[in-house]
């Protein structure tokens, strides 16, 4: 048992499940203004598990697909897989689990939710192989995160293709240019190591100031596209206040990294994007509860 225990440690810290923080207030928000409030609780309940199987799952392929490479790369050598603390077959198990698990709860949420399964699939398989074939990598990370919001409105609504759907599109964009924004900053660190293994991302295409600099534009159409959702909705001053207060976080996280300076990538990263996750959604929920 303290065996299985401690794998269990390790697989969760291999995949930074802590870092579900990042998309899963999306998924809510999604949620939450698709019912135009709190859905009944078994909505919540298979959404939560949806999202957290989604990611559990892209993360472990991520980590089981990437192992030759992250063996590689000075920065990833010490990795649970790459240090032997948790074997390559335990963790494509955990994705296998994770997958199935998603598939149940798009089921038990409705139809539509469970025919979109296959699609989040290829996404949560495709991204890990990207930067093999195309610098656009980023955005179809972004794009695969993108789907928490979407896939939360679809859980409600059961549709996607009406007028009324637009606000899950925004949401969806906004998710993708936000997460592809960020990865960008983040995959500057590994420019000269990408280049050796003849990877692709846009810091090696274009260079690590124009990759800062498309990840600005990308967090202001990040500002955008939830300021226009906000507008959909008619959020009120706090979802308007939330707003404001990423924007500053954005600011203060471009302000980080310097084309020269990337020592404070990872502050960057994982504090201030979670730090924007929580504040969107505490801004929403509060307009919302006003309403």
């Amino acid at each position: 048992m303290t065996s299985l225990l401690k794998r269990t440690y390790v697989f969760l810290d291999m995949i930074r499940f802590e870092h579900t923080v990042f998309a899963l207030p999306f998924a809510y928000l999604g949620m939450m203004l698709a019912a135009k409030g709190l859905p009944a609780w078994d909505k919540v309940f298979w959404i939560t598990l949806a999202m957290a199987a989604a990611r559990t799952a892209g993360m472990s392929l991520n980590r089981y697909i990437d192992r030759f490479i992250d063996a590689k790369n000075p920065r990833t050598q010490a990795r649970p897989i790459q240090a032997s603390k948790i074997s390559a077959q335990a963790v494509l198990l955990g994705a296998t689990i994770s997958l199935i698990v998603l598939a149940v709860s798009a089921w038990m949420l409705n139809l539509t939710a469970f025919l979109l399964f296959p699609g989040a699939l290829f996404f949560l398989v495709i991204y890990s192989y990207s930067k093999r074939f195309t610098w656009l990598s980023h955005f179809i990370l972004g794009f695969t995160d993108g789907l928490a919001p979407a896939g939360a409105w679809v859980a409600i609504t059961g549709t996607f293709w009406r007028v009324e759907d637009i606000p899950a599109w925004l949401l969806l964009f906004a998710l993708t240019v936000w997460i592809g924004g960020f990865d960008l900053i983040y995959a500057c660190q590994d420019v000269e190591f990408d280049q050796r293994e003849r990877l692709k991302s846009i810091p090696v295409r274009f260079g690590i100031a124009f990759a800062l600099l498309l990840a600005q534009i990308c967090h202001a159409l990040t500002v955008i596209s939830l300021g226009l959702v906000g507008w959909w909705f008619n959020l009120g001053i706090m979802f308007w206040v939330g707003l404001t207060a990423i924007t500053v976080l954005f600011v203060w996280e471009h302000s980080l990294v310097k084309p020269h300076d990337l020592s404070k990538i990872n502050m960057a990263f994982f504090n201030v994007n979670g730090y924007i996750s929580l504040t969107i959604f505490a801004g929403t929920v509060m307009a919302l509860l006003i309403k």
